[in-house]
């Protein structure tokens, strides 16, 4: 059974079609990424899949579980990063951390939370109030809080978006340990096509809504004929044959 599966998947605006009659499927442990410019409906897509927007039509389903009808038992075993969403900036880290620990009913949550600490570098950070940090610190802190009920999905908006090289490299690092030792499935929305190309097992590329291909990175690059991925991103991009 794949981690999520998306059958003929429609959100409809007035007027506007976000998102348009899109299927797909990201294996257990298998990191899949959203690609498209903005615009595209890779945001949408995401809502969708968290249960924030109600698509017009098409099936969901997550961990066996359709959102339609059972959203909350797979929600609880999905977590979610984005720069774009601050965490509370009133709140300390480590209230942070514990706010959402609760949220999930998370286990001997003192002993997870010192654990993400270790990992994402936060020890030092877990007093300072979560409005005080610079964009790197406050992705790290993200990103604990996104594995702190060890999901088994991870869904990821542009997770290294405005970051220096060695805090992306860092962010990068992390999740493919995470991926690694826990089997964490991924879907991963970005521009960064050097990111998708170290982080990811297939790439969705979407434009006005649609899938208008899909495959390895590598395969891609190939049936373009480019360098890299972001030659094949520029190539869908500006093609106006390359449509829905």
């Amino acid at each position: 059974m794949d981690a999520i599966t998306v059958e003929n998947l429609t959100k409809r605006y007035a007027g506007t079609l976000a998102v348009d009659d899109i299927s797909f499927s990201v294996p257990r442990g298998g990191v899949v990424g959203l690609l498209g410019g903005n615009g595209a409906g890779k945001t949408t897509t995401i809502s969708m899949l968290l249960g924030l927007l109600v698509p017009t039509s098409g099936k969901i389903t997550v961990l066996g579980h359709d959102m339609a009808k059972d959203r909350f038992t797979a929600l609880a075993r999905m977590n979610f990063s984005s720069p774009y969403i601050a965490l509370p900036s009133r709140l300390s880290v480590i209230e942070n951390l514990r706010v959402y620990g609760h949220l999930y009913n998370v286990p001997k949550l003192s002993r997870r939370i010192e654990e993400l600490a270790e990992q994402f570098n936060l020890k030092a950070l877990l007093p300072r109030l979560a409005g005080e940090l610079s964009a790197g610190q406050k992705t790290r802190v993200a990103l604990a809080k996104s594995f702190i009920n060890r999901p088994e999905i991870l869904l990821l908006d542009e997770p290294t978006a405005s970051l220096d090289p060695d805090t992306g490299d860092f962010v990068r690092t992390m999740l493919e340990r995470e991926r690694a030792e826990q089997k964490t499935a991924i879907l991963l929305a970005s521009h960064n096509m050097a990111e998708v190309e170290r982080l990811c097992d297939q790439v969705l590329m979407m434009k006005a809504g649609r899938i208008v291909d899909r495959g390895a990175p590598d395969e891609l690059i190939a049936r373009y004929g480019r360098d890299d991925l972001e030659q094949v991103f520029l190539d869908i991009a500006r093609n106006p044959e390359i449509a829905a």
